[in-house]
């Protein structure tokens, strides 16, 4: 059998540490990403929006929307059988502002398609700015295609921290390394396609 060329060799320890020197600070700043308090004085935005995939989010845009920080909450992503209901389960959510100010997106089924599906919908309400409620780890993606899909828009970063995530020495639980290398990747591919795509985010 032939062994590998000492120029392949090479090629490969420099993709393989270039990839975790980029995991590292990936990992580090969403380890560094923490949630503000929906209480605190944050800017105002037109719209609240939360990606689905953790109940955290959801009430998190709750308390944003309670607090004055946007004039309505997108559910970005719900599943086709859900109801208002059914997303909110046990929050106490008024009934006058359950009817007039939050909105179900059913379209979505990708952090691609909530950026779409969002982007849409914020052009027939006429808003230009939004707070984006997702997962801090699922921030950078959630960013990267939001601001790619709405260049012009005011967009706002509003990490959750999961409670079933363990980011204080992120390092020493497996679990929550896979997330992260996870979530990474898949960064990364978002990052390859919108280039390829000849789209980049401003």
């Amino acid at each position: 059998m032939k062994k590998p060329s000492l120029l392949l060799l090479l090629v490969g320890a420099v993709l393989a540490g270039s990839w975790l020197y980029g995991f590292l600070n990936f990992a580090e700043g969403v380890a560094d990403l923490r949630e503000p308090d929906v209480h605190a004085d944050l800017e105002a935005t037109q719209a609240i929006v939360v990606l689905t995939g953790g109940s955290e989010r959801v009430a998190t845009g709750i308390g944003l929307l309670e607090s004055g920080k946007g004039k309505k909450l997108f559910i970005s992503g719900v599943h086709k059988n859900l109801s208002l209901e059914s997303v909110l389960r046990a929050l106490p959510v008024p009934t006058d502002m359950r009817a007039c100010c939050i909105v179900l997106g059913y379209q979505a089924g990708s952090t691609a398609g909530n950026a779409e599906e969002t982007r849409a919908w914020m052009a027939i309400e006429g808003f230009t700015s939004l707070r984006l409620v997702t997962a801090n780890y699922h921030m950078p993606r959630s960013l990267l295609l939001f601001r790619t899909e709405m260049p012009d828009a005011t967009i706002i970063p509003h990490p959750v921290a999961p409670d079933n995530v363990k980011f204080d020495e992120w390092w020493k639980h497996p679990g929550t390394i896979s997330l992260l290398a996870t979530e990474y990747g898949k960064y990364l591919i978002a990052t390859f396609e919108l280039w390829l795509n000849g789209r980049n985010a401003s």
